[in-house]
């Protein structure tokens, strides 16, 4: 089936900073080209951590309370206040940035660097090539493209590249209706164990947020075949004269 996949809606510009960019450069770059956070890389554009508003914020913060001689005394956040601390003290992007880095690819499914973006409650993602080299930028707005596709686009695809390509039924056999991304399948199937498939590649779909199944279906192979009392002719066998 087809998806989409990062590399098709990265962002191939990518504001960077390397990691000797003065603090006041990266906020001036944020604010220059309105977004809300870049990638730090070296000299051979690896890239090394992230920057984003909020490390600028908590840096901020960090220095005012640094400023009032306040201290972290509660030995669960010592390891808080130490990195709260060096924030305060940051100069450079280096010392500023997060690491590690969280990375995707460009061949990655767009649905994948969601969830990595869900799981680490990040905004971008950097997307790097083979060697690590940072390529392009993804954020949650290019991964939001997808389910701007208008329901014609998804109705289609679900037909040409899941009900005819990877599951080549006859045409007809099932109705695809689509309404605000939520796909309907009506219609009856040979095999009752083609509706979860059916249902489980439509969802795959991009655009596609929930499925309706209203399909039915003609045998259940789902069900072991019954065994049936076997009807031997009994052989009564005779002693040889």
């Amino acid at each position: 089936m087809k998806t989409s996949k990062v590399g098709e809606v990265m962002t191939p510009d990518v504001i960077q900073a390397c990691q000797e960019t003065p603090f006041k450069d990266v906020a001036q770059l944020l604010a220059r080209h309105r977004i809300s956070g870049l990638p730090v890389v070296d000299a051979d554009d690896k890239v090394l951590g992230v920057i984003s508003e909020t490390d600028l914020v908590r840096r901020q913060a960090a220095q005012a309370e640094r400023d009032r001689g306040g201290r972290f005394r509660l030995p669960a956040l010592r390891r808080k206040a130490r990195i709260a601390a060096a924030k305060a003290r940051a100069m450079t992007a280096g010392q500023l940035m997060s690491t590690p880095a969280i990375t995707v690819h460009p061949e990655q499914r767009i649905t994948d660097a969601a969830r990595v973006m869900e799981r680490h409650h990040i905004e971008r993602l950097p997307v790097v090539d083979e060697e690590d080299r940072l390529i392009g930028i993804a954020t949650r707005r290019d991964l939001l493209r997808v389910f701007l596709r208008t329901d014609e686009e998804i109705r289609q695809e679900i037909i040409d590249e899941v009900l005819t390509r990877a599951m080549c039924l006859p045409p007809r056999t099932v109705i695809v209706s689509v309404h605000d991304g939520t796909a309907t399948l009506e219609g009856r199937v040979e095999r009752r164990s083609d509706i979860p498939v059916a249902v489980q590649l439509t969802w795959r779909v991009d655009g596609v947020v929930g499925v309706m199944n209203s399909l039915t279906f003609r045998d259940d192979d789902t069900r072991p075949p019954e065994k049936h009392p076997s009807r031997r002719i009994a052989h009564h066998w005779l002693p040889e004269r």
